[in-house]
C-alpha cells in the first residue's frame, strides 16, 4: 500500500511540474501562484526594466497564456471574419515562436468588436493542449504542435452562439475535458475524452447567455472518497457532476451566469452571484445547509474572485480592490485600483498583479494594502486575457504579444 500511494503521489507531482500555469486563472482555478513566489515591483517598456521578451502572435485574442513543459501556448484567431484559428508555442525563457499551427473554424464566428474568436482560455494536462474558440471548435495537440484530434462542436448543436460571441474556457478533470456552451438556444455542457475526443456525456443547459466557465475540482463522496467533477453555473442554480459520467452530485438555487467565475478553496466554493458573493460547501453530504453564507456587499465586475490562504479579494467594476474574510464574507478593507477590468488579476505572495483593459499593470501590496506602482506596456496595448504566472515571471497576453516580465538577471 506504502508503495501504490507513493507511486499516486509521483505522479501526481510529475504532472504539476509539467503543467506549471494549466488553464483560465491557473492551477485549480485560483489565480494564484506559490507563496514564494517573487515578481518584480515595476517594470518599464521603455527602458527594458523587468521585460525578458515580447513576442508577436499570429493572429488576435483575448485568451490568456497556459505554461507547460518550458513552452508558453497561446490561442488566436484572425482573417475578416474570424475563421482563421490559431495556436502557437513560445519558448518559456527565450520568447522564441516553436510552432505555429492555423486552421479553419467550422462554427459561427460572430463576436463583439472588442472580442476575438480566440476568447476561452485554452487547458492543458502537461502533455496535450486542449484549444477551445468562441467558434465552438475544440482541437487537441500535444506539445510538439501535432493536432491529434479535433471537434466541430456546431455540427452536433447547430444552434449555439450567441450575438457577442463564447468565452467560457475548457477545463480538464479526471480522463476528461469539459467545455460548457450557454446562449440564447442549443446551450449544453460536455465531457470528451482526453486522448481520443470521444465524446463522454452531454447534457442540455437552461437557454441563456452565460460566460462563466466550469470549475474543475475534486468532490468528496460517500462511500467513495474524492471523484473527479467539474461545477457549472447558470442563472437558474449552481450544480455539481461527476467527470466520469456526467451524473449531478448536488445543486443549490442561486442564480449565477454571467461573466466572473467561482473560484475555491479547501472544500468551499465562493460564487459570483447576480447580488454578490456566495460561499457554498462542495461535499456530498454536506450537513446543514450548503450554502455556507452570502455578502451582497462583494460585487464582481468583470474579473473573478480571487482566493488565497486567508483572505477573498473581489474587484468591482468601479475598480475597486475588496480584501474579505473567508469565514463570514465580512469586509477587511478596500482600495481604489482604478481602471476597467477583463482580466481577472492573479496574487504571488503577498502581491497582487491586476491589468486593465488599456495594458497598465497595477501592482498592490496586498499586506500593506497600498499600490506600489503602476506599469504600462504601451498606448495600444489592450489587455483582456487573464495573466500567468511561473518561476518567477508574469506572462501577459494583449491582442497581438505575449510579454514576459520578470526580474533582470543583473538586479
Amino acid at each position: 500500500m506504502s508503495l501504490r500511494i507513493f507511486l499516486i503521489a509521483w505522479m501526481c507531482a510529475s504532472m504539476a511540474s509539467a503543467a506549471e500555469w494549466s488553464g483560465f486563472r491557473g492551477p485549480q482555478g485560483s489565480s494564484t501562484a506559490s507563496d514564494s513566489t517573487t515578481l518584480p515591483d515595476s517594470f518599464d517598456t521603455e527602458s527594458g526594466e523587468n521585460i525578458a521578451w515580447r513576442c508577436k502572435l499570429p493572429g488576435r485574442g483575448v485568451s490568456g497564456p497556459v505554461v507547460a513543459n518550458g513552452k508558453v501556448l497561446v490561442t488566436a484567431s484572425s482573417g475578416k471574419e474570424r475563421n482563421r484559428l490559431h495556436v502557437a508555442a513560445i519558448d518559456e525563457q527565450t520568447g522564441t515562436l516553436l510552432w505555429h499551427r492555423q486552421f479553419w473554424s467550422t462554427g459561427r464566428n460572430h463576436c463583439h468588436p472588442s472580442s476575438a474568436n480566440a476568447a476561452p482560455t485554452p487547458a492543458t494536462d502537461g502533455e496535450r493542449l486542449y484549444a477551445f474558440y468562441s467558434s465552438n471548435d475544440l482541437a487537441c495537440f500535444d506539445l510538439e504542435g501535432n493536432m491529434l484530434w479535433f471537434r466541430g462542436l456546431t455540427l452536433d448543436h447547430p444552434g449555439v452562439g450567441n450575438d457577442v460571441g463564447m468565452a467560457s474556457s475548457p477545463v480538464v478533470t479526471g480522463d476528461v475535458v469539459v467545455v460548457q456552451c450557454e446562449c440564447q438556444a442549443n446551450s449544453f455542457v460536455a465531457a470528451y475524452d482526453r486522448l481520443t475526443g470521444e465524446e463522454k456525456w452531454s447534457l442540455e443547459r437552461p437557454p441563456s447567455p452565460n460566460w462563466a466557465s466550469p470549475v474543475a475540482l475534486e468532490i468528496e463522496t460517500p462511500g467513495e472518497g474524492k471523484v473527479p467533477a467539474v461545477v457549472l453555473q447558470c442563472g437558474r442554480n449552481l450544480a455539481a457532476y461527476r467527470a466520469d459520467n456526467g451524473a449531478m452530485l448536488w445543486d443549490v438555487k442561486i442564480s449565477c451566469g454571467a461573466i466572473p467565475s467561482a473560484s475555491g478553496r479547501d472544500g468551499v466554493l465562493y460564487v459570483p452571484t447576480n447580488r454578490g458573493i456566495a460561499a457554498v460547501a462542495t461535499k456530498v453530504d454536506q450537513p446543514g445547509d450548503r450554502i455556507l453564507w452570502t455578502e451582497d456587499n462583494l460585487k464582481c465586475g468583470n474579473p473573478s474572485p480571487i482566493v488565497t490562504s486567508d483572505a477573498l479579494l473581489v474587484v468591482n467594476s468601479a475598480g475597486v480592490l475588496t480584501s474579505a474574510s473567508l469565514e463570514d464574507g465580512s469586509t477587511d478593507w478596500k482600495k481604489r485600483l482604478g481602471g476597467r477590468y477583463w482580466a481577472t488579476p492573479v496574487v504571488a505572495g503577498n502581491r497582487l498583479y491586476a491589468m486593465t483593459d488599456t495594458g497598465e499593470a497595477i501592482i498592490f501590496d496586498l499586506d500593506n494594502e497600498k499600490v506600489l506602482a503602476k506599469c504600462s506596456l504601451g498606448a495600444d496595448e489592450q489587455v483582456s486575457g487573464s495573466p500567468a504566472v511561473v518561476d518567477g515571471a508574469l506572462f501577459v497576453r494583449s491582442h497581438d504579444y505575449l510579454w514576459k516580465i520578470a526580474q533582470n538577471s543583473s538586479e
